[in-house]
């Protein structure tokens, strides 16, 4: 029986949730080095049941799953449109994938759109063709290499994105709304 990763090395899977397409990476991440492992779609535009589609889902995200065995998931949140039938169909998706991850006991970090076109790019309001060019100089991709479904590429953006997110340093600063609050916390500390 395989196990999970050891805490020198993780992987992780990124999901862009779909109803049609719905893209998915999965990285090995080692210190501050991460490398692709696969990434492609789950094609459902064949499925014209709605329950069945999510279905695939739940299968195919299970069986990518206990293929590599992720120690987190990653996950693109749904983003507000103007067409609120389309945002809760995505909706429906996103939420299919996070059990799928639960099932499996796998830690859940959720990202927006922008944040994620943000941390691979530089800039939230990049393109789809932009974030899958940064992607291949950041993981030193060959064209042939890049998939024919951008879903595939947004989906390793989610979880590259969780990458650097896991890499920050982080202090007590926040936690602390002014020096008098941090002092009055550590009297022991202040003479």
């Amino acid at each position: 029986m395989q196990t999970r990763s050891s805490q020198t090395e993780k992987i992780l899977l990124g999901i862009d949730p779909g109803t049609n397409v719905m893209g998915y990476g999965v990285l090995r991440v080692s210190g501050n080095k991460a490398e692709l492992v696969v990434m492609g779609v789950i094609d459902m535009r064949k499925e014209r049941d709605v329950y069945l589609r999510l279905g695939k889902i739940f299968d195919r995200v299970t069986g990518i799953i206990d293929e590599f065995l992720p120690d987190e998931l990653a996950i693109e949140a749904p983003f507000f449109g103007k067409n609120v039938q389309s945002m809760l169909k995505l909706g429906r998706a996103q939420g299919v994938a996070i059990a799928a991850a639960i099932h499996h006991d796998v830690p859940i970090s959720e990202y927006a759109p922008l944040k994620i076109k943000l941390a691979i790019t530089g800039n939230g309001s990049a393109s789809k063709e932009q974030v899958a060019g940064m992607l291949q100089k950041l993981l030193h991709l060959r064209d042939d290499q890049m998939p024919h479904f951008m879903d595939a590429t947004d989906a390793v953006a989610a979880a590259y994105c969780h990458f650097l997110q896991m890499n920050r340093p982080t202090t007590d600063a926040r936690h602390y709304g002014s020096w008098k609050d941090f002092a009055r916390s550590h009297a022991d500390r202040i003479r």
